[in-house]
This record gives C-alpha cells, sequence and structure tokens, in this order.
C-alpha cells in the first residue's frame, strides 16, 4: 500500500493517511482478500489523485470513496471468483480458545460473503459492517434505496442460513 508518514505533510496524503484503513475494510470485506483489496485501495488512491481534491463537502468525498471502492471490487470479482484469505487474530487480552472460537466465526462469515452474489455482498458489507445509510448505500451503488434494502435483506437471509447450517 501506499507509504504515508504519520504527520501527513500534504492534503493528499493527509486524505490517505484519514480514509485508507476504511477503504481497505471495505474492499476486503467485499472481496475477502487482503492482496486484492490492497490492490484496489491503491487504485482508489491513484484515481482519488487524479481526479483532484475538489469535493462540494465531506458527505460527497466519503460516497465518492465508497463507489469507487465497490466498483472496483465489483469489476475484480467480475473477472475471477474471489477467494477467502484469513488472517490471524492476534490479542494477549483473548484467551487462546477464545481467539480460535472468533476466527473460526470469521472464517464462516467471510466464506459465506464469499458466496453472495457480488451486489449483494457490497450492499450488505456498506449497510451492515460499514454502517452507512440506506441512502449512502444507494448513492455509491447508483440503486434505488428500495434496490440496497432488497439486496441487504436477501445478503441477510442467506448469511443466516449458511451460517445457521454450519453451527449444526
Amino acid at each position: 500500500m501506499l507509504e504515508i508518514p504519520r504527520e501527513a505533510s500534504n492534503p493528499f496524503d493527509q486524505i490517505v493517511h484519514e480514509r485508507e484503513t476504511r477503504v481497505l475494510r471495505a474492499a476486503y470485506r467485499i472481496l475477502g482478500n487482503w492482496a486484492d483489496a490492497e490492490d484496489v485501495a491503491q487504485e482508489v488512491f491513484l484515481r482519488l489523485h487524479r481526479h483532484g481534491l475538489a469535493f462540494a463537502n465531506d458527505a460527497a468525498f466519503g460516497s465518492w470513496l465508497y463507489r469507487v471502492t465497490v466498483n472496483l471490487c465489483l469489476d475484480r470479482t467480475r473477472a475471477a471468483r474471489p477467494s477467502v484469505e484469513l488472517t490471524e487474530l492476534r490479542s494477549a487480552e483473548l484467551s487462546a480458545e477464545r481467539v480460535v472460537i472468533r476466527e473460526q466465526e470469521k472464517q464462516q462469515l467471510m466464506a459465506a460473503l464469499a458466496t453472495l452474489p457480488p451486489r449483494e455482498r457490497a450492499a450488505v458489507v456498506l449497510r451492515e459492517i460499514e454502517g452507512l445509510t440506506t441512502a449512502e448505500v444507494a448513492a455509491v451503488m447508483g440503486s434505488a434505496e428500495v434496490t440496497v434494502r432488497s439486496q441487504v435483506a436477501k445478503a441477510i437471509s442467506r448469511l443466516r442460513g449458511m451460517l445457521n447450517r454450519e453451527a449444526r
């Protein structure tokens, strides 16, 4: 990913420093693979650099970042079925057993997310995991709010079904 010093020296570096984690997290949750998520995040910020920093407000800028992130992720999922790469949780405060249980839950969720159609996956990641409103997700995805609500409802239903089957 882009190497940005702790104290960014220009407005672009500052934006990357402030927003990189959100872009990476959204891309990872949609793609299920850190390497692909890093590639997408890098492309997002390259496009931002080409676009310039002219946004009417922070909300417009945030929507633009998520829109580009989702579109690049959807393009990538069209090209190839995403693989699920799983990272290990490291926490001294959690018992070894709890770490294993959380990692298994995370693996199950990531595997279940990977089976969703790309637009449903993007909608549920943005709405339920990233915490965007339905209106914001609709703006990011270029869809109607009713479509987003439908995609999220279908995705959650499918996820519950898959996770419940695995729990048995």
